[in-house]
């Protein structure tokens, strides 16, 4: 799990305005992301049998290349699609509840500090998604941000799960966040927003390697 969180692609058809999904997601695969995360939400956002089909679409590019598929937050689509696993944020549901629905399959949890690291693992997660490492414009809610420092808090306290770190993260702030002790970083528009979504995903992967 360590490794395949280098580089983390989440991305849906709203975060997609120059290209397809598809044709973005193909992308940063030949760039080098090592995980996909299909989320699906915001204004604009599919709904129903469209978000179904695009899944399985996305589902399909992702199997064909070895790039594990996670979806978010909504387990029902996950056990539809059979996909590789779940993200859950704070607010959505027990954790305990979708570990048990979902069986061996892969769980990410977000966290956004110590204490909530430590009950995420208690409650079956494989992986934490930690954050914001920076200011972002692409989740208006997000709680106040405390960088990579967050990361060196959770393994100085002896944590040593797999960790990405998310939230602003662009080509030239993905070091700091693998120095502070994170296995990888995840982002959206960094990629599904360039100009050349191959390139930038593999400026990044190629920063995340350099440490």
């Amino acid at each position: 799990m360590h490794k395949q969180l280098a580089l983390y692609l989440v991305m849906g058809s709203v975060n997609c305005e120059n290209s397809s999904p598809e044709d973005v997601l193909r992308d940063a695969i030949a760039g080098g992301i090592t995980l996909f995360q299909f989320r699906e939400k915001g204004p604009r956002a599919l709904e129903g049998t469209a978000k179904l089909e695009l899944g399985r679409r996305l589902f399909r590019i992702c199997h064909e290349h070895g790039i594990p598929f996670i979806v978010n937050d909504d387990v029902e689509l996950m056990l539809a699609l059979n996909a590789d696993g779940l993200h859950i944020g704070q607010e959505d549901g027990s954790a305990r509840a979708m570990r048990n629905r979902i069986g061996d399959k892969i769980l990410g949890i977000s966290a956004h500090n110590l204490s909530e690291a430590r009950a995420a693992l208690a409650d079956g997660a494989d992986y934490l998604g930690v954050g914001p490492m920076y200011e972002t414009q692409t989740k208006p809610d997000i709680r106040e941000v405390r960088g990579p420092e967050v990361i060196r808090e959770i393994r100085g306290a002896g944590i040593a799960c797999p960790i990405v770190g998310i939230g602003g993260i662009t080509h030239g702030k993905a070091a700091p966040v693998i120095d502070a002790g994170a296995d990888g970083v995840a982002v959206i528009t960094a990629i599904t927003q360039a100009s050349a979504p191959l390139e930038a995903a593999r400026n990044l992967r190629n920063e995340v390697r350099s440490r």
